[in-house]
């Protein structure tokens, strides 16, 4: 038998997304059974092509290994991971400064493994007519700190007399911390008066209920929810483009293409069922991208991250960091280093 134990948030539970542990007491049950575990957190961007990849490793193995897939945002896992309560860690942001002083305190060591890229995505109401694009000065002029923007009519001229009711990413979301880095210039600075949530469906709720309504999160989401809501182009300067897989390869997608993570404890790195789970991650990532939604690095780069992982490659290539428009191109020179 396998099971795949998933640490999803309800609806109602809004801001609270991630909390329900239902794996809690199945955890120590699997261990208690002989079955190895591989315990993974975090961002509920990544959460998607982990979990397909996840329940067809099980499968692959018959049962002899289970995997647990909780979802807390990228810095609620990263506070998990630094505290040793799991071996690998989503990520849809590198890890920071805070977070890498917190693991080093506790003696956790960490492998850093691009997996994905991913076009974060601005979204409307289907029953929005007017915005099929803005641009990223309008995008900041809504977002930035202190903005009273409050009706579509003072983001563009021409624009409705529609009241503005915006959505967003809790603060523990590397979705968040990117989009507000990329956005409004600082990870993190940004207006108050938004509904925010840790779990993207919440999001997707509340943007398909107010014709007024304006959110964002990753591409996959939304492909998976294109019924309910609908992307709008971003102009950064050369015209709208709107988030494809296309645009993010060719790099036209900026600045909100970036790649995605998972970070392994470097101990658990070391046991045999984490290993060969991460290699089977590094060999399906291809296929299991295109299914849920999600952007492939080529196959030469997968080699070269399963090589690094293989030889143990500690710590980060992004120096505690955002790193904001960065191109596949520019990751892999990186991830060759």
């Amino acid at each position: 038998m396998f099971q795949m134990i998933k640490q999803k948030s309800l609806p109602i539970l809004g801001a609270l997304a991630g909390t329900v542990a239902i794996s809690a007491l199945s955890i120590p049950l699997a261990q208690s059974q002989g079955v190895p575990t591989v315990k993974i957190d975090g961002s509920s961007t990544v959460f998607p092509i982990t979990e397909a990849i996840a329940e067809s490793f099980q499968k692959s193995t018959g049962g002899k290994t289970r995997v647990t897939v909780g979802v807390s945002g990228t810095g609620g896992g990263f506070k998990k991971f630094c505290r040793g309560e799991t071996d690998i860690s989503n990520a849809s942001r590198p890890i920071l400064s805070k977070e890498i002083a917190d693991c080093k305190a506790a003696g956790i060591n960490f492998i850093e493994l691009p997996v994905v890229y991913d076009a974060l995505t601005v979204v409307i109401n289907p029953k929005n007519t007017w915005a099929s694009n803005l641009t990223t000065a309008e995008l900041k002029k809504i977002w930035e700190p202190g903005s009273k923007v409050n009706n579509w009519s003072q983001v563009r001229a021409g624009f409705p007399n529609v009241p503005l009711k915006l959505f967003s990413p809790g603060a523990d979301s590397g979705t968040f911390d990117y989009f507000t880095e990329a956005i409004n210039g600082k990870s993190k600075q940004i207006r108050k008066d938004f509904t925010g949530s840790e779990d993207d469906n919440v999001l997707v709720q509340g943007v398909s209920r107010d014709r007024g309504a304006l959110g964002y999160f990753g591409l996959s989401y939304y492909l998976e929810n294109k019924s309910k809501v609908k992307a709008v182009g971003v102009n950064s300067g050369k015209g709208p483009v709107m988030p494809s897989a296309k645009a993010v390869l060719d790099g036209t997608y900026r600045p909100l293409s970036r790649p995605l993570f998972i970070y392994v404890s470097s101990k658990a790195a070391s046991r045999p069922e984490v290993k060969q789970f991460v290699t089977y991650y590094m060999n399906n990532a291809a296929p299991a991208a295109k299914k849920v939604g999600m952007v492939a690095l080529p196959a030469s780069a997968y080699k070269t991250i399963l090589a690094n992982f293989n030889k143990g490659r500690v710590g980060t290539v992004f120096g505690g960091e955002e790193a904001v428009g960065l191109t596949i191109a520019e990751l892999l020179k990186r991830e060759a280093r």
